[in-house]
């Protein structure tokens, strides 16, 4: 690969030789003994040169574009395609205007290249500002299957309270939460405070939901941060909802107000706490469980223990058993607005006549 460069680097340098050679001639003199020795010394000099920097010139060349590869591998398709169709129609509008300027005598050549620099810049920001609101009607075309395009699923918006309990992050792998999902830039403002916060417990959940996000756009790509609405009123909530309704999408939350207000406006909510409790095991009187009982119940003689999910086992008379693990016979299940309950006995205590009265 060096010796093809070389080579290449020895034959663009003789011709440059050459043209330089011509530019330094005294007087278009014809061919003669004193026209040949200058250019065969332009063609000496410049392929030597060309030869010996070409190696350099293309690891520059390597550097460079290694550059801008690394900045553009985090940009998304959409925003590079976006950015591309910008500064296209900026450069339209300059070469328009650059028309008449390039006639102005003297500085013409330079306004048609001012212009052209400043309208492609113009352009390709212009667009990039509003690229969710120019991406909104493709994503509605991508969802209705127009065009042969298979619909990606529903647009979900994620809140605050959902990207701080960080459970989403699990859902999404296993695949059970299709379609893009947005986050507006005033949920952003909203951790970004929390994160700062001058308490411990706020910060620390704060920095949490931001890590959440960052899982969900480094590892599964599927977040898109969007502008908020203009209409949508100065609370967090309210943006919300009417960004899912400018998109047609849905809620992902697990704060029972924000589920509510959602509701009333008609737009679905997806609950994560009421998705955890439908996915707890069915759990069945006379069933057997191990549970490690790890503290008093509030009746005399009852222990509490909790399952790997959360749900609270009162196990009676298991108040001798705290701090072991214990084989517990379920008596009943109670279904609470707090959660699932479930009453039990220990096992071996089943067969005891006290016991069963």
């Amino acid at each position: 690969m060096r010796w093809v460069i070389r080579l290449a680097g020895l034959i663009l340098g003789a011709v440059l030789g050459v043209q330089v050679a011509g530019v330094l001639q005294p007087s278009p003199v014809p061919i003669g003994p004193l026209r040949v020795p200058v250019f065969a010394a332009g063609i000496v000099v410049g392929g030597l040169l060309g030869a010996l920097l070409s190696v350099w010139v293309w690891h520059r060349f390597e550097r460079a574009m290694a550059w801008v590869l690394a900045r553009l591998a985090h940009v998304s398709l959409r925003d590079l395609a976006l950015g591309v169709v910008g500064l296209g129609v900026g450069l339209v509008l300059a070469f328009l205007i650059g028309v008449p300027l390039s006639r102005i005598p003297g500085v013409g050549t330079y306004l048609a290249l001012g212009a052209a620099i400043a309208l492609g810049y113009l352009g390709y920001h212009l667009v990039m500002q509003r690229r969710d609101e120019l991406a909104a009607p493709l994503m509605r075309l991508d969802r209705s299957g127009r065009g042969g395009t298979k619909g990606r699923g529903t647009p979900k918006v994620l809140d605050t309270s959902v990207i701080i309990d960080g459970r989403v992050v699990d859902v999404v792998k296993a695949g059970f939460l299709e379609g893009p999902l947005l986050v507006s830039r005033s949920v952003l403002a909203e951790l970004q405070r929390i994160a700062d916060s001058s308490d411990t417990l706020r910060r620390n959940r704060g920095r949490r939901g931001l890590d959440v996000l960052h899982r969900l756009q480094q590892e599964l790509q599927a977040v898109q941060v969007v502008d908020d609405p203009k209409d949508g009123g100065g609370d967090v909530d309210g943006t919300l909802v009417t960004l899912a309704k400018s998109v047609r999408g849905w809620i992902v939350t697990n704060d029972f107000n924000l589920n509510k207000v959602a509701e009333l406006q008609g737009v679905r909510v997806l609950n994560v706490n009421e998705l955890s409790q439908a996915l707890r095991p069915v759990v069945l009187p006379g069933e057997e469980l191990s549970v490690q009982v790890i503290k008093d119940g509030k009746e005399a003689g009852q222990g509490v223990g909790y399952l790997d999910d959360g749900t609270m086992v009162v196990v009676e008379g298991g108040k001798k058993y705290i701090g072991e693990t214990s084989d517990v016979v379920v008596t009943s299940v109670l279904q609470t607005v707090a959660g699932r309950m479930i009453f039990g006995r220990p096992k071996e205590a089943q067969g005891a006549p006290s016991d069963r009265r």
